[in-house]
């Protein structure tokens, strides 16, 4: 029987499996991790990238016990958002962190309100689109 142990000398190659995982669960979008005291992994388009990776999001996620969300300040994902959660032993204690690009985080609602709204007039010349009085079924 194969066993992973999440602990903080857990190496690349023991959180491959549950990265991987991850990776697929968040449609293929970029997960990195790493335990407290051994170089991580790095999972894109559905290989593994680096296995001896570290992250400044990572590190203080580990450092700070506590869940990270902002843009990472350097590396691969420089300027990008990431969100990077701590892995926590039964005493609460960070041994590991794991992370995935946001690309939520990359999109401004407002711009994509605007973009909708332009669309909307280059297909019906106006927005709202149906006008009041326009029948749904004119439209299509």
């Amino acid at each position: 029987m194969n066993e992973y142990k999440i602990c903080s000398e857990a190496t690349a190659d023991d959180l491959a499996a549950i990265a991987m995982a991850f990776h697929e669960i968040v449609h293929r979008l970029p997960i990195t991790a790493r335990s407290r005291n051994c170089l991580g992994i790095r999972i894109e388009k559905g290989k593994i990238q680096d296995n001896a990776y570290s992250g400044p999001c990572l590190e203080e996620a580990m450092k700070t016990n506590t869940i990270i969300r902002r843009p990472a300040p350097s590396g691969p994902y420089s300027g990008i958002p990431v969100v990077v959660a701590p892995i926590r032993d039964r005493n609460g204690e960070a041994v590991a962190a794991i992370g995935v690009v946001d690309i939520s985080g990359m999109f401004d609602i407002a711009d994509l309100m605007n973009l909708q709204s332009n669309v909307t007039k280059e297909v019906c010349g106006t927005d709202p689109c149906p006008l009041p009085g326009e029948q749904i079924g004119s439209k299509r």
